[in-house]
């Protein structure tokens, strides 16, 4: 696959074929969020969602795997796209995966938040310990 250039218009034989977008929406797996996108660029769309479908197409992981995966993606506190998790968790259940599987996977997740807690607390010890200070320390 090449790179698209959005300088370089389209060819006048209309739009480019999207086979893997095309196969996204007939599974289900279209978020509808990406529309625009697919329709302003639907030559780069096309080429990052072959990229992004590289699990599923490449072997590597089966597909239980992947799909827990997804469902840690798509709950995490950076993301939090309820539809996919529900299509992930259907998924993960229709390929073997257990409940208790399901269920570690979002606990895992969660810890994404903690971070915050990880630098906030830390700063924040530190920022009350210099009001502590007396002013003096200031020269």
């Amino acid at each position: 696959m090449t790179l698209h250039d959005p300088t370089t218009p389209a060819p006048a034989t209309g739009p480019p074929p999207t086979p893997v977008v095309d196969a996204m929406r007939a599974r289900g797996a279209w978020n509808p969020l990406w529309d625009g996108l697919q329709e302003r660029d639907p030559a780069w769309t096309e080429q990052f969602m072959a990229m992004a479908m590289q699990p599923w197409t490449s072997g590597v992981l089966e597909p239980k795997v992947i799909e827990l995966l997804c469902i840690a993606v798509d709950a995490s506190a950076t993301h939090m796209y309820g539809p996919g998790v529900q299509r992930h968790i259907r998924s993960a259940l229709d390929l073997g995966a257990t409940a208790e599987e399901i269920l570690t996977v979002l606990q895992l997740t969660t810890l994404v938040g903690v971070h915050a807690c990880n630098i906030g607390v830390p700063l924040l010890v530190e920022e009350l310990a210099a009001r502590e200070k007396p002013a003096d320390h200031a020269n």
